[in-house]
């Protein structure tokens, strides 16, 4: 007998060559047996919106699109099926958002951009619609196989995409959209390294192209490349030194290699050009707030929301302060904004977390905790995190790792003493404890480092980025001298980050899944644990949205499973590494921070310092959520804020277990 998916995949099919006969009923029929089998096929969803629309049933079709963009939030063809549906009841201006979105959540959708630049016309905005004219001749002159890869890549088939795009290569090796394309799969499967040459070689043979270059930056910039970015963002701005786009690049690029200077310049001038552009005024209140000037990161973010009202990101800028109140006139205007439904999908979610921390501040926990959970759903579709997935990878360090293996790799490595690993879980006071220690006279802060993610993405040991991993079990069998060289690696490629100090931070909290990496290739570093207790520090990662990464968070339960395998893995490194761990939990530093700074310092063999004790006076940039309140002194108040979020919190607790919800 045949199974699920292929009856569903035949059934798609009989309704797809009813629908290219006309026969729209017929069509529906099959589909209403097709959704009730799989309620939750994106294709299925989509198709019968189709056939809806072409019934005149305008009502279905829109119920079909909003459980559509439920599913599946960047799903391009839905807000393509979105904009047809405004067309033809005559909402130019509500058929322009859908179109403009489409193409936003997929650049290859043809259709949409035709229908964009038509609905500018009619609103009598030429120019823009010369633009987007240009971008649907452009698709039209592509190879068909890269726009196929293209509608892939952008509906997240990723294997399918990859394996189309590689065919293609293997006959046309040098088309550089097909470079392209194979670099932004790569991107997407965290396999930064082949992006980052892809893109390099496809620069050489066209080094005009400017999509390849910008491209280029943010394959570089996530590989915290940051000179190399910087060099790609002048190049763009010495070409056009005027274009507000090539001045944004270069000013986001300066604040990543620490020039704040140079790009709250470069934000200036593009807002003399464009004195309300929202995205300018965001990125400036960033930088500012970066470099703790907070009453003029707050001002910038304010004119931001004002300009545009439903600029989420710069609303949550505002919240993730953690110290910002929003006024009475805020908090309607954000509610106002968050019930619209031509609101964009991130925009939602930005809001969402932004009214949760509002009304949190107001005591109305309730409605905070409903907006909190709206945002992780949103996200949560957005990110498709599986919990098994994670807990196998966790399991398989755990059981390779072993202290046979470290005692066969024993003496391997390269010996340098210079960094400090601060392992664990967001907001568990990892920030806290850097913020101490880069107070240190010897200890450069640095930042959440990916040396060592990108190296355990190096050790797989694949020929293609969708191959199953070999790492970590390619650990057992590393010789001396590459343990040596990957450590000298790591130590001289984060060496552009440092100040001059023997000892530098690398604070990216993912690391404790790669310790035994770690502690292979650098023998001598120090690690340090930020421990939280569980109910405290899964809450406070549920009710943050994180830049990116971290997509255990968006839920009670995957965020309690998470946090009970990290202990579980800890567990283990503690036994397999006795005494090369320090763990350090927040309560205690919140109780007797004297007390854990002098423990800090000794284990890491330093002297005392009474500016670790002043941490808070410390000058200097910092970019995790906790920016602003490393900058004051220790604050009791939050250990126990989620017990006021209780009632609402027993998915957490059953995910973590009685013996961790205690804690």
């Amino acid at each position: 007998m045949p199974d699920e998916t292929e009856t569903q995949s035949d059934l798609l099919q009989a309704v797809q060559a009813r629908m290219y006969a006309g026969e729209f009923r017929d069509a529906v029929t099959l589909l209403d047996e097709a959704i009730n089998s799989d309620p939750v096929s994106v294709e299925a969803r989509y198709m019968r919106a189709v056939c809806h629309r072409y019934l005149k049933d305008a009502p279905a079709a829109a119920a079909d699109l909003a459980a559509l963009k439920q599913m599946a939030p960047d799903f391009g063809r839905a807000y393509q099926e979105e904009g047809h549906l405004h067309r033809d009841s005559g909402n130019s201006k509500r058929a322009l958002l859908a179109y403009q979105r489409a193409c936003q959540f997929n650049p290859a959708l043809l259709a949409s951009w035709k229908a964009q630049a038509a609905a500018l016309r009619s609103l009598g905005r030429a120019a823009e619609a010369d633009q987007v004219e240009a971008q649907a001749r452009r698709l039209e002159s592509l190879p068909k196989d890269l726009v196929s890869v293209t509608h892939l890549l952008y509906e997240g088939k990723l294997l399918k995409a990859e394996q189309l795009c590689r065919a293609y290569m293997q006959k046309h090796p040098h088309n550089i959209e097909g470079m392209r394309l194979l670099a932004e799969i790569g991107k997407r499967f965290g396999v930064l390294e082949d992006a980052d040459f892809l893109l390099e070689t496809a620069l050489e043979l066209d080094p005009d192209n400017i999509q390849l270059r910008l491209d280029f930056i943010d394959v570089l910039r996530k590989r915290q490349k940051f000179e190399a970015a910087l060099a790609q963002a002048k190049a763009l701005h010495e070409r056009e030194p005027d274009n507000p786009l090539f001045q944004s690049h270069l000013a986001i690029e300066s604040m990543q290699t620490g020039d704040f200077d140079k790009a709250l310049a470069l934000f200036e001038t593009i807002l003399q050009a464009l004195p309300e552009d929202p995205a300018t005024l965001t990125s400036r209140g960033h930088a500012l707030k970066t470099l703790g000037q907070q009453d003029e990161a707050i001002a910038s973010y304010q004119s931001a929301a004002r300009i545009k009202p439903d600029q989420g990101d710069a609303w949550y800028a505002l919240a993730n302060l953690k110290t910002y109140r929003f006024s009475d006139d805020e908090l309607a205007r954000l509610r106002s904004q968050e019930t619209s439904p031509d609101l964009g999908f991130q925009d939602r979610i930005y809001l969402c977390f932004a009214l949760g921390k509002a009304l949190e501040d107001r005591k109305d926990y309730a409605a905070a905790f409903e907006y909190y959970e709206r945002g992780n759903d949103l996200k949560r579709a957005q990110t498709r995190y599986k919990s098994d997935q994670m807990e196998e990878e966790l399991e398989a360090q755990a059981s390779i790792c072993t202290s046979e293996m470290f005692e066969k790799q024993a003496g391997n490595g390269c010996p340098a003493p210079d960094p400090i690993f601060i392992v664990g879980l967001p907001r568990a006071g990892s920030t806290l404890i850097e913020q101490i220690l880069a107070s240190h006279s010897q200890v450069d802060g640095t930042l959440e480092l990916p040396n060592i993610l990108a190296l355990s993405h190096r050790l797989r040991g694949r020929k293609r980025v969708s191959d199953r991993t070999l790492y970590p079990r390619v650990l057992n069998d590393l010789e001396a001298d590459k343990l040596r060289a990957l450590g000298e690696d790591y130590i001289e490629n984060t060496r552009i980050h440092r100040q001059g100090a023997p000892f530098f931070t690398d604070k990216m909290p993912n690391n404790f899944r790669h310790i035994g990496l770690i502690k292979l290739i650098l023998p001598n570093a120090k690690i340090i644990d930020a421990r939280r207790g569980a109910m405290a520090c899964c809450f406070s990662g549920f009710k943050q949205l994180f830049a990116e990464g971290q997509e255990f968070t968006y839920g009670l339960e995957e965020v309690g499973r998470y946090y009970k395998a990290y202990v579980r893995l800890m567990d283990h490194w503690d036994a397999v590494l006795p005494g090369q761990i320090l763990r350090v939990h927040h309560e205690d530093v919140v109780d007797d921070v004297e007390a854990q700074v002098r423990r800090i310092l000794d284990f890491c063999g330093l002297p005392f310092e009474q500016a670790c004790l002043d941490f808070h006076h410390t000058k200097r940039a910092v970019r995790t959520a906790s920016s602003e309140q490393v900058r004051q002194p220790i604050y009791k108040q939050g250990v126990a804020q989620w017990r006021r979020f209780e009632p609402w919190l027993e998915p957490l607790k059953t995910a973590l277990g009685n013996e961790l919800a205690e804690v």
